[in-house]
């Protein structure tokens, strides 16, 4: 039960999407109502608000940093084994994708994925932050840099961490940030994927 109660309170978490109660509180547009129609810093960052687009970014890399930090420090306390800090991991990442408050209607996942990584191993989330700037810095696009990161993230963890559990979450969160992006790789192999700032 405490697992469960563990688990929801995880998934709670990752359904607040800060990209749209930055948005109402600011006054901006529902950034599921234009561009990309993703709730996540890239779209919000249409807007031409970049003040709005941090805020969300770090918002949603907060949540994921938390629930996982917080499982592991609280475990103990409840009688708790370390897996519940990787299932915690997999339940903000799904709330944000999936949110409850919002419709089911969540985002890409990048910045919580990012968060959950530095809550897992600070070196591992650096190593995936350091790639998804390299590739977002020579190429400007977005869904290219996650993508990238996405792939390489359990690599990282396995060499960090060993080819054990930590390394299989993190492939399951890849893999769903694949999923996800999913629109991204046909409009990547067509070539009609928008550039980082575009207002389209």
């Amino acid at each position: 039960m405490t697992t469960l109660l563990f688990i929801a309170a995880a998934y709670l978490l990752g359904s607040l999407s800060f990209a749209v109660i930055v948005s109402r509180a600011m006054g901006l547009p529902d950034p599921r109502s234009f561009g990309s129609g993703n709730p996540g810093a890239t779209n919000v960052l249409r807007t031409g608000r970049k003040t709005a687009a941090v805020l969300t970014l770090l918002g949603d890399a907060l949540k994921g940093w938390v629930a996982v930090v917080l499982a592991r420090m609280l475990a103990p306390q409840f009688g708790l084994g370390e897996d519940i800090a990787l299932l915690c991991a997999l339940a903000v990442f799904i709330g944000h994708l999936f949110p409850v408050f919002f419709r089911f209607r969540g985002g890409k996942g990048v910045a919580t994925a990012l968060g959950v990584l530095v809550g897992l191993n600070p070196w591992l989330g650096l190593a995936c932050l350091a790639t998804w700037l390299f590739m977002a810095g020579v190429f400007r696009i977005s869904s290219l840099a996650a993508l990238t990161t996405a792939v390489l993230a359990p690599v990282y963890a396995g060499l960090l961490m060993g080819w054990g559990d930590v390394a299989m979450t993190v492939l399951v969160i890849a893999l769903l940030l694949v999923y996800r992006h999913k629109s991204n790789l046909v409009k990547l192999a067509t070539g009609q994927e928008a550039r980082i700032g575009a207002g389209k």
